[in-house]
């Protein structure tokens, strides 16, 4: 059974030492998240925020229990206006609740304020392949792989394909009316 959950938009104040102890790496929890295995200080993270809401480009949500728990974000964008498409991005960053499938419900309301709200025609973005829980949670909220990218990764000397998902918007993409609802 997935938690039940609530996203809504993250105010700067949402930023404390609870929202920034998700982005600290001490158990390999962020290995997938990023690429480039930078770290996140307060300053990167808040500068981010502040960017995003004064351009309109990307913006951030916080994923919350029903009971009022913080349990991670997702974030839209960066939005490009021109060809409305949009990467999404979620993290579960309170451990307590992985593998509950707050991941795949997140995504998939973050789909239609995507859709909804900004006019996004269309989703993307990519992971490592061996991050099989994000490939699970992304293809459980409507979306489906679109390709793999050989070897995109290196990492320890070892390359990893990027398997790339996609979801889209049916209003603009009428065919493509089972993407993007959770599964």
């Amino acid at each position: 059974m997935t938690q039940e959950i609530l996203l809504r938009p993250l105010q700067e104040s949402d930023i404390d030492d609870e929202y920034l102890s998700w982005f600290k790496n001490e158990d390999g929890h962020l290995d997938y998240f990023t690429g480039s295995g930078r770290v996140f200080t307060r300053e990167m993270i808040i500068e981010d925020f502040r960017k995003g809401a004064s351009e309109k480009r990307w913006f951030y949500y916080l994923i919350e229990s029903d009971s009022g728990d913080k349990i991670g974000n997702v974030k839209i964008g960066p939005i490009d206006t021109v060809n409305k498409t949009s990467d999404l991005v979620c993290l579960v960053g309170n451990r307590d609740f992985l593998g509950k499938g707050v991941a795949s419900k997140a995504i998939a309301m973050a789909n239609k304020i995507a859709f909804e709200k900004y006019d996004i025609r269309r989703l993307q973005g990519g992971m490592f392949e061996g991050n099989v829980g994000s490939i699970k949670a992304y293809t459980r909220a409507g979306w489906f792989i679109e390709a793999r990218m050989k070897g995109f990764y290196w990492i320890n000397g070892v390359s990893e394909d990027r398997v790339c998902v996609a979801c889209l918007n049916p209003r603009y993409f009428p065919d493509a009316v089972e993407c993007c609802e959770e599964k």
